[in-house]
């Protein structure tokens, strides 16, 4: 029986073991494989999967550069295994997985800070080899170190087409054409999909791995949508049984890659056929499945979801972000807008806003203490739309926000919280007391207004340097030197910003 396991993996890397075994009856449901990993600092447990043709697979993230030895066991084989590996030092642009930090903020596990700056492409990995090249290099060139996406491929306007791949054995409906006239019929359509929910589908998810390594050697966070309920297929109504095999399924194959993070769902108030004990139900599962505890969310369409669950690590939230502060209060989470509406030219009021309006509200998220999130929906005469299929970008957003998370990355401590100075302007400061009142940062955003000039007042007994930043044009200008009550010269235009720092 042939056996492989990964010798020598750097720290948050992934090692994997795979052996052949046992294919009579169901290995999805009938078999099982798991493993055991002990160092001197760490000791875990694992579930590993059936990845097709006879082989089973056990992956794992370690995080101390130590000697690991494994034992591997379970009804997938008649025998046992063990091993031993070695745990080298992380590469240059490892920095491990991304946790929460200083409560509203977040930073990878060696410390430091990371800022998330996501965009949206719903199925961009189901789409051509071809496409999914243009998608990498387009993120590539671009300030984006987030992406969400779905499992499940998308039925919904510019997505009348059929995936690459499906997730389950079986074939979709009878040929039944999709147009933009009946395409939100999809209950009666979902009768014709003959699908084993009980059997996977192993290379739709051996695919959606090679986008998630390849995302992780951009530096890429993968923000992974586990429900939506844009479908035609009837994977949105698979019942609980099934949708709890499907979890932990993706949990014990994705969770070892450290760019992972778990969005329970797109829009979860659409999706009629779970009800709020449901989701906490699956919640529970990814939770006790991912030994890691990778980030994990829900995003709504209308009404938020309970945020508080200690589940829930952050909030992610589908509105424009002037409400900001009040989420951070009421929920005590780092607070990430995943969805402000997109810079595009569709007919719908959430796809058609402009570059300019996208970039004022990345602005009104990151000063009020918040991030937001990007997406792209312009017109095209083949439906290759961002927001859903990838390609490449169009928009004026993307360098504009990459100029903002320059500045986020120049705050000192990582992370803004608002301060409260005067009515008709926004004031961010750092998230930690002390690091604010040493430094003396501050940044004045003033969103549309047009302001000729500005007074500041800070105290009378420290010098201050001052910045005029135009969030559009992207220039930093230097304003000189104050003590005391200043006066801020600007060039009566919209978007500006002043950044005050101790001299």
């Amino acid at each position: 029986m042939k056996i492989n396991y990964t010798k020598n993996v750097e720290k948050w890397g992934l090692f994997e073991f795979s052996a052949e075994g046992r294919i009579d009856g169901n290995p999805f449901t009938e078999r099982a494989i798991t493993a055991r990993f002990e160092s001197r600092s760490e000791c875990r447990t694992v579930s590993g999967f059936y990845d097709g043709e006879g082989v089973y697979k056990v992956r794992f993230m370690p995080s101390f550069e130590e000697v690991y030895k494994f034992t591997v066991e379970g009804s997938f084989s008649y025998s046992g295994y063990c091993g031993e590996f070695t745990v080298l030092p992380p590469s240059e642009n490892n920095h491990g997985q991304v946790r929460v930090h200083n409560k509203f903020h977040f930073c990878y596990a060696d410390g430091t800070p990371y800022y998330p700056i996501g965009t949206t492409c719903y199925v961009w990995e189901l789409q051509s080899d071809e496409l999914i090249e243009k998608t990498l290099e387009s993120l590539k060139n671009s300030p984006f170190n987030k992406i969400r996406f779905c499992i499940f491929p998308k039925h919904y306007d510019y997505n009348f087409g059929e995936p690459r791949s499906y997730p389950y054995d079986g074939t979709p409906m009878d040929g039944s054409i999709i147009t933009k006239d009946n395409f939100w019929n999809y209950n009666a359509h979902s009768e014709g999909n003959r699908w084993d929910f009980e059997r996977f589908c192993p290379k739709h998810f051996q695919h959606i791995e090679y986008c998630i390594s390849e995302l992780q050697k951009l530096n890429i966070e993968a923000d992974i949508i586990l429900f939506h309920p844009y479908d035609r297929w009837g994977f949105s109504d698979m019942n609980s049984q099934q949708n709890a095999l499907y979890l932990k399924y993706v949990t014990a194959r994705f969770s070892a890659y450290r760019n992972v993070w778990w969005s329970l769902a797109n829009e979860y108030d659409l999706i009629k056929n779970k009800k709020p004990d449901d989701w906490d139900e699956y919640a529970k599962i990814i939770t006790e499945c991912d030994p890691y505890g990778h980030l994990t969310s829900i995003h709504n369409c209308v009404d938020f979801y309970d945020h508080k669950k200690p589940w829930i690590t952050h909030c992610s939230i589908q509105r424009s972000p002037e409400c900001t502060g009040d989420w951070r209060n009421i929920y005590g989470k780092p607070v990430v807008i995943d969805e402000m509406a997109y810079e595009g030219d569709l007919q719908y009021g959430w796809g058609n806003i402009s570059a300019r309006e996208l970039v004022r509200r990345f602005w009104e998220a990151a000063c009020r203490g918040g991030y937001g999130g990007h997406g792209e929906t312009y017109l095209d005469e083949n439906d290759v739309i961002w927001w859903s299929h990838g390609g490449v970008l169009k928009g004026e957003s993307p360098s504009r926000i990459a100029f903002l998370k320059k500045v986020l990355e120049d705050t000192p401590a990582g992370g803004l919280r608002v301060k409260a100075m005067s009515w008709d302007e926004i004031c961010a400061v750092p998230e930690n007391e002390r690091i604010a009142v040493e430094t003396g940062y501050h940044l004045f955003y003033y969103n549309i207004m047009r302001p000729s000039f500005r007074d500041i007042y800070l105290d009378n007994d420290n010098t201050y340097c001052a910045e005029v930043i135009d969030t559009w044009n992207m220039t930093i200008e230097n304003a000189g030197h104050f003590k005391g009550r200043f006066r801020i010269a600007l060039p009566r235009r919209e978007f500006m910003a002043v950044r005050v720092r101790k001299l």
